[in-house]
């Protein structure tokens, strides 16, 4: 199997400003890699830095240590040491991403929120639209909000709209931060199915869900994540 994401002595702090330059740190000397067509998950408690690690990879939260190694069409790069340009075209091109929220743009309508990330690759709009009614259609979101801004929707439809912006390309790599939160049941199930299906068409995928029993039925491999470990005074 190809290995299209190293992450590599990873370690992120926060510097916090406002109060004297105290720095916080978050995780420590991160590694792991993940293959085409695996699932692998975050685990570990709540605040060990599980959406931070997501947020390095996608740029969102620079590194201060360590590699981020990406295969970016065809060539290698280190997503850590990118510059911006070079970060929004891997956005666009390699690495897809789905978070725990939807920023809603105003008055602009559900499908088109769904569709952009393939418009943006060059998609003709109107195929674009109809590929995420399809998705839209397959996770229950009902028809009459298609055509609405997102903005007032309720958590679980906000969260569908989420998913089908985050699989309606074919990105070889695709971060999943708690992407069925919101959803009951039957929705998480066909959330699953989709993640199966990207598995088989080689994506490699990596996702926190605080779910048990979804992490289990999803799962190729259990990622652990143990934080910052505190230096012990001399």
């Amino acid at each position: 199997m190809a290995v299209p994401l190293i992450v590599s002595g990873v370690s992120k702090s926060f510097t916090m400003h406002l109060r004297g330059g105290v720095r916080i740190p978050v995780v420590d000397a991160v590694h792991f890699s993940i293959e085409t067509g695996q699932c692998a998950v975050l685990s570990g408690p709540s605040g060990v830095g599980k959406s931070s690690i997501l947020k390095m990879l996608y740029g969102n939260y620079a590194v201060d240590v360590g590699q981020i190694l990406i295969r970016h069409n065809g060539t290698l790069i280190d997503l850590a040491r990118a510059e911006p340009r070079q970060v929004m075209a891997v956005r666009r091109d390699t690495i897809g991403y789905v978070s725990q929220f939807l920023r809603a743009v105003p008055r602009v309508s559900a499908l088109d929120v769904a569709a952009e990330p393939l418009v943006q690759r060059g998609a003709d709009p109107d195929t674009a639209r109809r590929r995420a009614a399809d998705l839209f259609a397959r996770l229950n979101l009902p028809e009459k909000l298609w055509d609405l801004p997102p903005a007032t929707f309720s958590g679980g439809e906000q969260q569908r709209v989420n998913i089908a912006r985050g699989f309606i390309t074919d990105h070889p790599i695709l971060l999943l931060d708690e992407p069925t939160a919101s959803l009951d049941a039957a929705n998480r199930a066909v959330v699953v199915a989709m993640i199966g299906e990207k598995k088989a068409d080689g994506v490699a995928l990596l996702g926190i869900f605080h779910d048990a029993d979804l992490r289990e039925a999803v799962a190729d491999r259990i990622i652990e994540v143990t934080g910052f470990a505190p230096q012990k005074a001399a």
